[in-house]
């Protein structure tokens, strides 16, 4: 529809939606369609940075009624950049950040545009959290409809595991409700399907006792990854769950607390969270030092959420991003060797991690949700991040590369929110023997395809 056409609907829109409409001349518009990744420049006909459940509706119904390509953005990050999409309509829930916890019940609600820097925030009040990633930026949304995984993984299982129910405006702009006894198909695809079935404008967790961990990195020469994830390997299938550590390989910041002498350093190594009683930690990590002799080394209690900023002055929003991912059920001698080759990082902010996902993951079965990966012990992403867009192709190509070389050694598919735009076999592989039982949700919620500027599953009646 051409632009002179949506003048007047546009108007009608912003006199229906208590936020605000914003267009190609607005002067905020540069900045409202500017997302984490700057590897992404995409230029959407209409922003609406919804204030409410209503503004969504309307959101959804105008999208529909005038045919324009929709993407939904939420809070956070959203690597790949599907949460813009060129001349079309971006629906923007960044603004609607309530958040109520209930601490009888242990369970939080949190609206679709907070971070879980926010909710951590709220939480850590009553002395408890649920299950997120391992930087604060991160968006709920897409984190939760992706999966979710981070340092409380092995303990508590995966974000969708602590999802009790959710809220969703579907593309016929209808609201419902989602939860294992509401709309269960739907509540079941939520849990791991990513955005193919509505906005959702409300997300409930399951909250548990974590107030204080004991955290932080071991740091090991480069040349030491071979010897060290080989021992992790063994490692860490024995470890208690209140154990978390994920392997890296990584460049030395140049700043506190690392001393100086090891700034700009290659280094493979651990980062840990333990959530048990912290005179137990050097009796854990002892078995780490007894294989090599740390470069570097800073375990420590701290706040939850301190453990959860640790990563955000590294990766600000603005920089480029490039990064791949598979699933691992093994790390094979081979593998071990290839992560040896490419050891050696391309740009400072550059970095490969093995995130565990066993532990309390294996409990739930591959049909219970739409994660089908239960039987993985690592979700692996390879990420070429640099502030210069002169770095593009090089953080690209080291990414690929890196990828290429593992990919054989992995379990098939990836976390979709490692994922680039990477073709409709990948989105498959993602989900695997689940894929069909998505696709029959996603045809009775969404039979025409409304909502695919996503990691796409198509419905079965072949809509665009």
């Amino acid at each position: 529809m051409s632009s002179a056409a949506l003048r007047e609907p546009i108007e009608a829109l912003t006199e229906a939606v208590r936020g605000d409409v914003i267009e190609p001349d607005d002067t905020a518009f540069d900045d409202t369609r500017t997302i984490y990744n700057a590897m992404i420049d995409k230029h959407p006909r209409l922003i609406v940075q919804c204030a409410n459940v209503a503004d969504v509706i309307a959101a959804v119904n105008f999208g529909r009624k005038h045919g324009l390509e929709t993407a939904i953005r939420g809070g956070g990050h959203n690597g790949a950049g599907l949460a813009l999409v060129n001349d079309g309509l971006v629906i923007d829930l960044s603004a609607m950040t309530g958040i109520r916890v209930d601490a009888d019940a242990k369970a939080v609600r949190v609206e679709p545009g907070c971070t879980w820097g926010d909710v951590d925030h709220a939480t850590h009040a009553f002395g408890l959290a649920t299950v997120s990633g391992v930087i604060s930026t991160t968006g709920v949304g897409g984190l939760t409809l992706g999966g979710g995984h981070g340092y409380l993984t092995r303990k508590y299982g995966l974000t969708i595991d602590n999802l009790q129910r959710a809220d969703v405006v579907l593309a016929d702009g209808r609201l419902v409700h989602a939860s294992a006894k509401t709309n269960p198909d739907l509540f079941w695809a939520l849990r791991g399907g990513g955005g193919n079935f509505g906005v959702v404008t409300s997300f409930e967790y399951q909250l548990h006792p974590v107030e204080t961990v004991v955290a932080g990195p071991t740091f090991w020469p480069i040349d030491a990854l071979e010897d060290t994830m080989r021992w992790y390997r063994e490692w860490l299938s024995a470890a208690p769950e209140d154990v978390y550590a994920f392997y890296l390989t990584a460049e030395v910041p140049a700043s506190d607390p690392f001393p100086e002498a090891i700034h700009g350093e290659n280094v493979c190594g651990l980062l840990w969270c333990f959530t048990g009683a912290a005179d137990e930690i050097d009796t854990i990590t002892q078995s780490a030092r007894d294989i090599a002799e740390p470069l570097f080394e800073a375990i420590g209690e701290m706040p939850y959420p301190a453990l959860q900023c640790m990563f955000d002055e590294l990766y600000p929003p603005g920089d480029q991003w490039y990064w791949k991912g598979d699933f691992v059920r093994e790390l094979t001698d081979d593998a071990i060797a290839a992560h040896q080759r490419f050891g050696e990082v391309p740009t400072s902010q550059s970095t490969m991690h093995l995130y565990p996902i066993s532990g309390a993951v294996h409990r739930t079965r591959a049909d219970e949700t739409a994660w089908n990966y239960r039987d993985a012990n690592w979700s692996m992403v390879i990420a070429g991040v640099d502030a210069d867009p002169a770095n593009r192709e090089t953080i690209t190509d080291w990414a690929r590369e890196y990828w290429q070389a593992l990919h054989d050694h992995s379990a098939g598919g990836s976390y979709i929110n490692f994922m680039m735009e990477e073709g409709h076999d990948r989105i498959r592989a993602a989900y695997g023997d689940n894929y069909e039982r998505l696709q029959e949700v996603k045809t009775r919620y969404d039979p025409e395809n409304f909502f695919h500027v996503n990691q796409n599953v198509e419905p079965t009646t072949g809509a665009v």
